[in-house]
């Protein structure tokens, strides 16, 4: 049984509207992943990300392995318990972080051997121990390893990282069908899609790991430093590829624009550090387009900060207050900003799942595309 129903269809571009299942709860598809690298969104408590609302976030398997470590996750009871968080989890696999270890890291065909960005200490991740960390986190979505080459590598280098991504991928299977979780819930395996933006390359990959029949599947290697029109035809090209009756999670992606522009191609979930990265740098994301909270314009701005309604913290405090906070560097600015971030990020979703059930996606997204002075659809 598929754990993915589409529910409306687009009629004028591949977005759609689903429901993912799990026993965690149902999630509206398409929709954004906060990050919780590890186990925490930067300066927001679980509460307050379950308030925003968002019933889904992303923690990280590397991280998450180098500490607290599995002994102690297994101790609390999974990450669930551990976070106090009963919504669902999807951890990535560390591939991505594992790979940007340069000079720290050794890549075989059996996996990858990595030292600790902490210590400097040894460890050796391969198909099969990425998921029994996985187990151990207690994920509800959890991210097969992969190798994710840069956006401007040659094509050899591509090749190689879609053999050994293909080849792991079966490895994983494998070892995920002879494991069983370790909390009672189900838990499901995703295959990450590679090939740079070698159109041949992608779809190889993509039909290697189609035989592979799992539950969903992820377009990774993207956002990497390649072109930003090549970004969107890749994406658009593998959407081609996977089943409509399978979730597509275009990893690491992106902006707002990014978004909507891609889920006019058919994805369907969304991650991204930018929400708080970017809010901790003073951009704050609003409907109107991008403010900079830092510019000397806003310190005698006593309207507030946002009175769209989308995050209380952005209704109570002004603009004026809020660049005084990012002047004298105190916490609370970052929590306002990131959770404002947040909120607009999960209130775009909402937007944009409303117009595609309403058949008006296409006229929502450029008008959204015009105050970013993005090109329009």
């Amino acid at each position: 049984m598929s754990i993915f129903n589409i529910k409306h269809q687009s009629k004028n571009s591949s977005a759609r509207v689903g429901v993912i299942k799990t026993q965690h709860g149902n999630i509206e598809t398409p929709f954004f992943m906060p990050i919780a690298t590890y186990g925490a969104v930067k300066t927001q408590s679980s509460n307050e990300i379950k308030q925003l609302p968002s019933k889904i976030l992303l923690s990280n398997t590397y991280h998450l392995y180098i500490r607290p470590g599995t002994e102690i996750l297994e101790k609390a009871g999974g990450l669930h318990k551990f976070m106090n968080w009963n919504g669902i989890i999807l951890t990535d696999s560390g591939g991505y972080q594992v790979y940007s270890l340069q000079g720290m890291r050794k890549i075989s065909n059996d996996g990858v051997t990595f030292q600790s960005h902490l210590d400097g200490s040894y460890h050796h991740f391969t198909p099969e121990s990425v998921v029994d960390i996985q187990r151990s986190i207690g994920s509800d979505f959890m991210m097969m390893l992969d190798v994710c080459p840069p956006g401007d590598a040659d094509r050899s280098v591509w090749i190689d990282a879609l053999n050994k991504t293909t080849k792991w991928a079966k490895q994983a299977v494998n070892h995920f069908n002879t494991t069983e979780p370790k909390y009672g819930h189900k838990q499901y395996l995703i295959p990450i899609i590679q090939g740079g933006t070698d159109p041949e390359l992608r779809e190889q990959s993509a039909n290697e790991l189609l035989e592979l029949n799992t539950d969903a599947y992820a377009i990774g290697g993207l956002a990497v430093g390649e072109p930003k029109n090549q970004m969107l035809d890749t994406t658009e090209l593998v959407t081609q590829f996977i089943p409509k009756n399978k979730p597509r999670y275009l990893m690491g992606v992106g902006t707002p624009a990014d978004l909507v522009k891609c889920v006019a191609r058919g994805i369907d979930m969304f991650d991204c550090v930018i929400p708080t990265r970017n809010g901790r740098n003073g951009q704050l994301f609003t409907f109107d387009g991008k403010m900079n909270i830092r510019n000397a314009k806003y310190k005698n701005d006593h309207s507030p900060i946002d009175d769209s309604g989308i995050s209380d913290l952005s209704n109570q405090y002004s603009k004026s207050y809020l660049h005084h906070l990012y002047k004298t560097e105190e916490i609370l600015g970052y929590r306002i900003a990131s959770q404002h971030n947040l909120s607009f990020y999960i209130h775009l979703m909402a937007k944009i799942r409303e117009a595609i059930k309403n058949d008006s996606f296409i006229s929502f997204a450029n008008s959204f595309l015009k105050k970013y002075e993005d090109k329009i659809l």
